[in-house]
């Protein structure tokens, strides 16, 4: 996924903790994962935005898609324990969650708009 080898580049270039970048990534991978599997429901004709930024107290990763309008923030928690009949598949979230420290989401003139946040500390 270009968006994930960007990220990398992008975090690389900035020198983020290894381990910072590795849950980085992850999140980025699992929400562009729902947004086209889901939002965009495979359409190879649909497209997203991903746009990265980097604050010196922050990393910023936002998600923008024309999808079908989905909020992450309010669906189920997990207690992140997998039962050995349950089905493959929804720990995105999960995941999300576990490796950013907020999570925004807004619809915005018809399209999905997820905002992650990881503080950094010390400032990167």
């Amino acid at each position: 996924m270009r968006a994930v080898a960007a990220l990398r580049k992008f975090g690389e270039d900035r020198e983020l903790p290894a381990n910072l970048l590795f849950g980085l990534t992850l999140a980025l991978e699992e929400s562009a994962s729902n947004i086209v599997n889901h939002a965009l429901k495979r359409d190879p004709d649909q497209t997203f935005q991903v746009v990265f930024e980097h604050t010196g107290r922050a990393m910023i990763i936002e998600l923008r898609d024309s999808g079908v309008a989905f909020d992450p923030t309010q669906a189920a928690t997990s207690d992140g324990i997998a039962a050995d009949d349950e089905p493959p598949g929804g720990w995105g979230i999960f995941l999300v969650r576990k490796y950013t420290d907020e999570m925004h989401y807004v619809r915005d003139r018809g399209e999905n708009v997820l905002r992650l946040i990881k503080r950094l500390s010390p400032p990167c």
